[in-house]
């Protein structure tokens, strides 16, 4: 048997177990592996280490590298997460609806776990830890298979995550990652029918569309972040710098940064020259159209490639728009339905924008990096959904269960 499908199997042995277990006893876990993390935060470091020196002897750029990074300060924020998942109200067993019939019949609908998870990301090993938390939490076995690139930290993080569950109500196989760094592994977990439930990918375009144009198990889609901010006429100078440098400066390398700013024609005349200085002082490399050019003579030319791609690093497309109007335009065009901002003071701009604009979320005066389950109040997430099935937006808790219709009769039969 294949390393895949073995662990998918022990995975699939757990669910029954799981079930059983009372919040308690899933949030002891979860803080019992939040300081497991804290407390070897120093072996993680050093498996991190080894992650880094080959991604920079294979060329990886910093931005990327930056995504991989563990430092004291993230794995206390891992464990924070971990911390916050376990604050939070258990969903499963929450009765949604109750219907009464009047043959007498009493239906409950109830939340249940979606059953085994499999996960499949790439060089963020801060997903392994927030994925088998909220999995976790909600009763769900768990697979995960991460990046190789950030294959020896998470062997760390599966051996210290292991030894903490065997100390716990929650079985050690609930929790499995595949160390096999072959793609073959990936395409044989997408078609594991019947030992796992759904698939969660989390990373780029190219692995999210290899996922689902191949799976045979059931996706939830999460998407690219091309994401975009429009600075209206009316737009506030300051609130305008501070929120389009943090959408980029911020952290480039996730998804919810901003990849293509939108400048109305008014507000670049009068202002575009300083933003576009404030961005090549933090080092970022603008592309733009023609009219970004006439204003920004060291800005390179924006190709619809450009506005197509998803740098996750510090470049940025500026683009001189006549208006709202051709801002929605281009948003509906090359926007993957994850995160989109207006900057204005014009309330009817801003309201026609959070309206029309078809993505996970909409923001009026606020940085896109704002999308994220931590920020939400979510304690961490499983992903950002850019689908429009059960779950949208940073998932949560309540994304990883499924419903039950609970019936109960006295004796009634279909006439």
């Amino acid at each position: 048997m294949s390393e895949v499908k073995d662990k998918a199997s022990l995975a699939r042995a757990t669910v029954g177990a799981l079930n059983k277990l009372s919040t308690r006893q899933k949030n002891e876990a979860l803080l019992a592996m939040a300081e497991a993390l804290v407390r070897h935060q120093d072996e993680l470091i050093a498996a991190n280490k080894d992650d880094l020196q080959r991604g920079r002897a294979n060329g990886t750029s910093e931005s990327l590298l930056d995504r991989l990074r563990l430092t004291e300060t993230r794995i206390d924020g891992i464990a924070e997460g971990l911390r916050q998942i376990a604050a939070l109200p258990d969903p499963v067993g929450d009765t949604l609806e109750v219907l009464d019939r009047p043959n007498g019949l009493h239906i409950e609908k109830i939340r249940v776990p979606l059953g085994v998870i499999g996960i499949i990301y790439e060089a963020r090993p801060n997903v392994t830890v927030d994925a088998a938390g909220l999995c976790l939490k909600t009763g769900n076995p768990v697979v995960l298979r991460g990046g190789s690139a950030a294959l020896s930290s998470n062997r760390k993080l599966a051996e210290i995550l292991h030894n903490t569950l065997d100390t716990t109500a929650i079985p050690r196989d609930a929790l499995q990652i595949i160390e096999d760094a072959d793609r073959a592994s990936v395409d044989e977990l997408l078609k594991l029918n019947g030992l796992i439930d759904v698939i969660i990918p989390r990373g780029g375009r190219s692995l999210i569309q290899n996922v689902v144009q191949n799976a045979t198990v059931p996706v939830i889609e999460t998407g690219a972040g091309i994401c975009h901010t429009y600075l209206d006429a009316s737009a506030a100078l300051l609130m305008a710098e501070r929120i389009s440098l943090n959408a980029k400066v911020q952290r480039p390398s996730v998804c919810n940064s901003m990849e293509t700013l939108l400048v109305h024609e008014d507000f670049a005349a009068a202002h575009l020259a300083r933003l576009a200085e404030r961005f090549r002082e933090a080092g970022v490399e603008l592309r733009g159209n023609d009219r970004t050019r006439e204003l920004v003579p060291f800005a390179l030319e924006a190709t619809e490639e450009d506005y197509a791609t998803e740098y996750n690093d510090y470049i940025l497309n500026v683009k001189v728009v006549a208006g709202l109007d051709e801002a929605l335009d281009h948003i509906a065009r090359f926007g993957t339905m994850h995160s989109e901002c207006i900057i204005t003071e014009d309330e009817a701009h801003a309201v026609r924008f959070l309206q029309e604009v078809d993505a996970a979320a909409v923001y009026h005066n606020a940085s896109t990096r704002f999308t994220d389950g931590f920020e939400f109040g979510f304690g961490a997430e499983i992903g950002i959904s850019t689908q429009k099935l059960h779950a949208r937006g940073p998932m949560g808790l309540p994304a990883l269960t499924s419903i039950k219709y609970v019936v109960r009769g006295s004796g009634q039969i279909r006439e």
